[in-house]
């Protein structure tokens, strides 16, 4: 199998195709909401842009910010699990719902605040379905406090394997974004559902596009960088630790222990302190 030098799941990619194509935004929100695609009035991107740090020395990641027929709701890929990510979303939900409250507004006000969180790692896995939601409900009598939260979680390495049908647009918008190979996408194609088609034809072109490729040539460099920096970092730290240790009299078999440092290093320091 061939596999793709970028997927769905490429952030810079993600945001460049749905901010290009909000048509194929609006289908795929309407899917992974559950709600008649004809039921959609407002709809607006309210970040389309991507922000200037993130195409030069700075990484973050990149999400979609949207206003709903009122609600305010948020898309974001996540591909590393790196431990927090319920933390994180509950953050950004209470971000985005404290700030859309206006100087003297009314609580009530407040608009409805959805967060859809489409990851590629398995976050609840004592369940075995892809999609959960969660809402603010009392323990016993599972009576809801509010409906103006709402967290999605798509968990793409739960999706069935090899079952792909034109009518489940669910499962063929995560399919797409599960694929990590030109044979799935073609697979997906092959159907001849047009949303598919559409949004894979839209894919095509970005990934060749010169802007799209100097976009993802900077933002590699800015992901190298941070890489290089934090390595940096965590070595004056490991350092900084050592000489400690030498001062206090610890051998350098245990401050290697410690610190992951190796001899020479831990060495050269004692000689320069």
């Amino acid at each position: 199998m061939v596999r793709l030098e970028y997927t769905f799941k490429t952030d810079t990619l993600f945001k460049t195709l749905f901010v290009q194509h909000p048509d194929l935004l609006k289908h795929l929100v309407a899917t992974l909401l559950d709600i008649p695609l004809n039921s959609i009035g407002q709809f607006v991107i309210t970040n389309p842009d991507i922000p200037p740090d993130t195409k030069g020395e700075k990484f973050c990641r990149l999400d979609i910010n949207m206003a709903v027929n009122g609600q305010r709701v948020a898309l974001e890929v996540q591909v590393e699990n790196e431990g927090d990510y319920p933390a994180r979303i509950l953050y950004y939900w209470a971000r985005s719902y404290s700030t859309a409250l206006p100087e003297g507004g009314d609580y009530e006000d407040l608009p409805r605040t959805v967060m859809i969180s489409i990851l590629d790692f398995i976050q609840f896995t004592e369940s075995p379905e892809f999609h959960s939601e969660f809402r603010p409900l009392e323990v016993k009598r599972r009576e809801q406090l509010s409906d103006k939260m709402s967290l999605h979680f798509f968990e793409l390495q739960k999706l069935p394997a090899n079952e792909l049908e034109i009518s489940n647009k669910l499962q063929l918008w995560l399919s797409l974004f599960k694929a990590n190979t030109q044979e799935e996408l073609a697979r997906i194609k092959a159907l001849e559902e047009p949303t598919m088609e559409q949004a894979i034809n839209a894919y095509e072109r970005i990934t060749v596009s010169p802007e799209f490729q100097e976009l993802e040539r900077l933002r590699s460099r800015a992901r190298h960088n941070e890489a290089a920096a934090l390595r940096h970092a965590e070595q004056k730290k490991a350092e900084s630790i050592a000489c400690n240790a030498l001062a206090r009299g610890l051998s350098p078999e245990i401050i290697q222990d410690i610190t992951g440092l190796d001899m020479e290093t831990i060495k050269s320091l004692g000689t320069s302190h």
